[in-house]
Protein backbone atom coordinates (compact mmCIF):
# COMPACT_ATOMS: atom_id res chain seq x y z
CA UNK A 1 0.00 0.00 0.00
CA UNK A 2 1.50 3.85 -1.17
CA UNK A 3 2.04 6.00 1.57
CA UNK A 4 1.10 8.82 0.00
CA UNK A 5 -2.10 9.82 -1.68
CA UNK A 6 -3.01 9.50 -5.99
CA UNK A 7 -2.41 12.94 -6.38
CA UNK A 8 0.50 13.18 -4.70
CA UNK A 9 1.94 10.63 -6.27
CA UNK A 10 1.16 11.84 -9.10
CA UNK A 11 2.70 15.23 -8.77
CA UNK A 12 5.56 13.45 -7.21
CA UNK A 13 5.97 11.07 -10.33
CA UNK A 14 5.63 14.28 -12.83
CA UNK A 15 8.48 15.63 -11.79
CA UNK A 16 10.86 13.13 -12.81
CA UNK A 17 13.18 14.21 -15.84
CA UNK A 18 14.01 11.83 -18.68
CA UNK A 19 16.62 14.46 -20.12
CA UNK A 20 18.81 16.47 -18.16
CA UNK A 21 18.86 14.83 -14.82
CA UNK A 22 21.53 15.32 -12.27
CA UNK A 23 23.91 12.43 -13.10
CA UNK A 24 24.18 13.34 -16.65
CA UNK A 25 24.43 16.80 -16.08
CA UNK A 26 27.44 15.51 -13.66
CA UNK A 27 28.65 13.35 -16.55
CA UNK A 28 28.68 15.62 -19.53
CA UNK A 29 30.14 18.48 -17.04
CA UNK A 30 33.07 16.26 -16.56
CA UNK A 31 33.80 15.13 -20.21
CA UNK A 32 33.33 18.81 -21.10
CA UNK A 33 36.19 19.83 -18.80
CA UNK A 34 38.39 17.04 -19.97
CA UNK A 35 37.92 17.98 -23.86
CA UNK A 36 35.16 15.87 -24.81
CA UNK A 37 32.84 17.64 -26.95
CA UNK A 38 29.44 15.99 -27.97
CA UNK A 39 26.29 15.95 -29.24
CA UNK A 40 23.24 15.71 -26.77
CA UNK A 41 19.71 13.13 -27.53
CA UNK A 42 20.34 12.43 -30.91
CA UNK A 43 16.89 11.34 -32.13
CA UNK A 44 17.68 9.72 -35.11
CA UNK A 45 19.86 6.82 -33.29
CA UNK A 46 18.22 4.02 -31.23
CA UNK A 47 17.27 4.70 -27.63
CA UNK A 48 18.21 8.42 -28.28
CA UNK A 49 21.23 7.96 -26.61
CA UNK A 50 22.35 10.58 -23.72
CA UNK A 51 25.52 11.63 -25.00
CA UNK A 52 26.95 11.14 -28.62
CA UNK A 53 30.33 11.64 -29.81
CA UNK A 54 29.75 11.65 -33.55
CA UNK A 55 33.59 11.85 -35.07
CA UNK A 56 34.37 8.39 -32.30
CA UNK A 57 31.33 6.81 -33.44
CA UNK A 58 30.25 6.20 -29.62
CA UNK A 59 27.24 6.36 -27.49
CA UNK A 60 27.05 7.09 -24.14
CA UNK A 61 24.06 6.44 -21.78
CA UNK A 62 24.07 7.61 -18.43
CA UNK A 63 21.27 5.15 -16.72
CA UNK A 64 19.45 5.37 -13.45
CA UNK A 65 20.02 3.12 -11.10
CA UNK A 66 16.29 2.36 -10.00
CA UNK A 67 15.13 2.96 -13.77
CA UNK A 68 17.33 0.60 -15.30
CA UNK A 69 17.44 -2.32 -12.67
CA UNK A 70 21.45 -1.84 -11.85
CA UNK A 71 22.95 -4.76 -9.84
CA UNK A 72 25.82 -2.75 -8.65
CA UNK A 73 24.22 -0.74 -5.93
CA UNK A 74 21.28 -1.11 -3.71
CA UNK A 75 18.98 1.38 -5.62
CA UNK A 76 19.38 -1.16 -8.63
CA UNK A 77 19.01 -4.35 -6.29
CA UNK A 78 16.00 -3.07 -3.84
CA UNK A 79 12.45 -4.29 -5.05
CA UNK A 80 9.75 -1.73 -4.91
CA UNK A 81 7.71 -2.14 -1.83
CA UNK A 82 4.40 -1.14 -3.37
CA UNK A 83 2.57 -1.96 -6.60
CA UNK A 84 5.31 -4.17 -7.17
CA UNK A 85 3.03 -6.36 -10.15
CA UNK A 86 3.48 -2.98 -12.32
CA UNK A 87 7.36 -1.82 -11.11
CA UNK A 88 9.02 -5.15 -11.36
CA UNK A 89 7.94 -6.19 -15.47
CA UNK A 90 8.81 -2.18 -15.85
CA UNK A 91 12.28 -2.51 -14.73
CA UNK A 92 12.63 -5.56 -17.01
CA UNK A 93 10.91 -4.29 -19.81
CA UNK A 94 13.33 -1.25 -19.94
CA UNK A 95 16.33 -3.51 -19.77
CA UNK A 96 15.28 -5.57 -22.79
CA UNK A 97 14.68 -2.22 -24.59
CA UNK A 98 18.55 -0.93 -23.58
CA UNK A 99 19.64 -4.34 -24.69
CA UNK A 100 18.19 -4.15 -27.92
CA UNK A 101 19.17 -0.17 -28.33
CA UNK A 102 22.67 -1.37 -27.56
CA UNK A 103 22.42 -4.06 -30.21
CA UNK A 104 20.83 -2.44 -32.75
CA UNK A 105 23.70 0.61 -31.98
CA UNK A 106 26.14 -2.06 -32.22
CA UNK A 107 24.84 -3.51 -35.46
CA UNK A 108 24.89 -0.02 -36.98
CA UNK A 109 29.02 0.54 -36.09
CA UNK A 110 28.43 2.57 -33.04
CA UNK A 111 30.37 1.79 -29.91
CA UNK A 112 28.08 1.82 -26.60
CA UNK A 113 29.16 3.02 -23.45
CA UNK A 114 27.30 3.29 -20.22
CA UNK A 115 27.56 4.84 -16.77
CA UNK A 116 25.21 3.80 -13.50
CA UNK A 117 23.84 6.61 -11.46
CA UNK A 118 25.81 5.30 -8.24
CA UNK A 119 29.22 5.68 -10.34
CA UNK A 120 28.96 9.02 -11.61
CA UNK A 121 30.34 10.07 -8.18
CA UNK A 122 33.67 8.16 -8.54
CA UNK A 123 36.05 10.31 -10.44
CA UNK A 124 38.15 7.06 -11.49
CA UNK A 125 35.10 6.14 -13.51
CA UNK A 126 34.87 8.80 -15.41
CA UNK A 127 38.31 9.20 -15.83
CA UNK A 128 38.58 5.15 -17.43
CA UNK A 129 34.56 6.43 -19.35
CA UNK A 130 36.62 9.07 -20.82
CA UNK A 131 40.14 7.19 -21.89
CA UNK A 132 37.53 5.24 -23.08
CA UNK A 133 36.14 7.68 -25.33
CA UNK A 134 39.07 9.21 -26.55
CA UNK A 135 41.21 6.10 -27.41
CA UNK A 136 38.54 3.87 -28.36
CA UNK A 137 38.17 4.38 -31.88
CA UNK A 138 41.63 4.65 -32.44
CA UNK A 139 42.62 1.47 -30.93
CA UNK A 140 40.24 0.08 -33.81
CA UNK A 141 42.10 1.86 -36.51
CA UNK A 142 45.21 0.31 -35.47
CA UNK A 143 43.93 -3.59 -35.43
CA UNK A 144 42.28 -2.72 -38.87
CA UNK A 145 45.70 -1.97 -40.60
Amino acid sequence: MDRVSAETRSRMMSRIRGKNTTPELRVRKYLHAAGCRYRLHVQALPGTPDVVFVRKRTCLFVHGCFWHGCTKCIDGRRKPLSNRSYWLPKIRRTKRRDELHAQNLRAAGWKVLEIWECEVWNQRKLRGLCQKIRHGSRMKRSART
